[in-house]
């Protein structure tokens, strides 16, 4: 093998940067079949007399069956094989993404949207352990947070291009094209995503030898065997609810509160969502650099976004529109999903390699059980009692629950991180 310096990083290295490139690429395309839907809200509220409690459940009904479904099929996933898993579930999602353009009425959207939810179910989960198992473990926390920053980037093309493609084309075509550019990667990832080079590239980032190969696959008790690893799970999804309610509605609210048309509202609430989706890769960078010989600084970081995150979108929803406003939130957005990277590190941490997968469909249901689901559903119950700023005003208070649990689990991260890796003689605590 040649040293990287004659001709750029050696081959299973690039391999492995692949490997992220087209698994970042399908995690696009999930949350842009997943958020195009928030793009289209006022027109189908028009079109069909809708409330926003029933918009809400339309946006609620994907994340709750990801949060049902991404455990049972992690699980599979993780016997049947998780690249060829990964194809089908884009497959599923993107074929269901056409049947939501082709609805006649609001019960075929929900049945198209619940079937999306099925198929986006364990891609997160499984694409990040994917991942994970091509690189070395110093960079866990860049890593989950610029892979899951991949669901935000989706949301702001899903956000965006299907604001635009709804004013130029109507609101069905929005979902058509999205749907055809998830087949498209579908069918090109088993090609190039292998199994056996994928070996190959774990084995050049020092990956540890997979559990199952010596038939010693642990317990899936171990996957909540520290109190660290559950405050993990619910710390990420209480912070969640916040990181899933404001994109939801932001196209709404811009509509409302700022009176700009459906296709110029969806556009400014794509802007907010791209600086969150820089916030969570940023975020994870620091979490991985300010805990080089600290682990536990990662979680005190983690605190500080939360209680930073709740100040300011506190600020910024007790300010009259304008300016002042928009930078407020702009700060409040870019840290709403600051904490994925660090709760990412912390599952992996604290979880046997042979398991991620399940492990990060652990997370992933945490997420969307505690956060993604109920947080669009109740803000838009909320909104019909109060309006969409009342509601906007309770959110912070998910951010600050977030950080009571994260302080929780910094008081026994340290001796969970020991524990879990007291069998592997020459670990190093990253």
């Amino acid at each position: 093998m040649k040293p990287a310096g004659e001709s750029g990083l050696p081959a299973p290295q690039r391999y492995a940067w692949l490997i992220f490139a087209l698994s970042f690429g399908l995690l696009i395309s999930d949350y842009m079949a997943r958020q195009v839907l928030n793009a289209v809200f006022p027109l189908l509220k028009v079109q069909w007399a809708l409330s926003d409690a029933q918009l809400g459940a339309l946006s609620g009904i994907v994340a709750l069956m990801v949060g049902l479904l991404t455990f049972p099929l992690s699980l599979l996933a993780d016997r049947w094989g998780r690249v060829r898993s990964l194809a089908l579930m884009a497959v599923l999602w993107s074929v269901a993404t056409f049947i939501c353009g082709m609805a006649r009425n609001y019960e075929e959207m929900f049945i198209g949207r619940l079937l999306v939810g099925v198929g986006e179910a364990a891609y997160g989960s499984v694409g990040i352990a994917v991942v994970l198992s091509v690189f070395p473990a110093r960079m866990r926390a860049t890593l989950t947070g610029a892979f899951m920053a991949g669901g935000l980037f989706g949301s702001v093309l899903g956000v965006g291009l299907g604001g635009f493609i709804a004013g130029q084309f109507g609101w069905r075509w929005a979902f058509v094209g999205i749907a055809l550019f998830g087949l498209v990667l579908a069918l090109i990832y088993p090609i190039v995503v292998r199994p056996d080079r994928m070996k190959l590239a774990s084995e050049q980032a020092g990956g540890q030898p997979d559990e199952a190969e010596t038939n010693k696959r642990p317990p899936l008790a171990s996957l909540f065997a520290s109190r660290s690893v559950r405050c993990a799970y619910v710390g990420s999804g209480a912070q969640l609810f916040v990181g899933g309610a404001v994109p939801a509605w932001l196209p709404s609210y811009f509509n409302r509160y700022y009176g700009l048309e459906p296709s110029r509202a969806a556009l400014y609430a794509a802007l907010f969502i791209l600086i969150s989706g820089v916030g969570m890769i940023l975020c994870g960078i620091a979490s991985d650099r300010v805990s080089q010989g600290a682990p536990e600084r990662k979680i005190s970081l983690a605190i500080v976004y939360c209680l930073a995150c709740a100040a300011f979108l506190s600020l910024a929803f007790w300010m009259p529109p304008g300016a002042m406003q928009l930078g407020a939130l702009a700060i409040g957005v870019f840290l709403a999903a600051a904490t994925s990277g660090t709760s990412g590190a912390m599952v992996a941490n604290l979880t046997p390699l042979a398991i991620h997968g399940t492990a990060f469909a652990t997370l992933t249901l945490a997420n969307n059980l505690i956060g993604l689901a109920p947080g669009p559903y109740l803000t838009g119950q909320l909104a019909d009692s109060v309006g969409l700023l009342g509601a906007f005003r309770y959110l912070p208070v998910a951010s600050i629950v977030a950080a009571v649990v994260f302080y929780i689990a910094r008081r026994s991260y340290l001796a969970d991180l020991a524990a879990q890796r007291a069998p592997k003689a020459k670990a190093v605590l990253i």
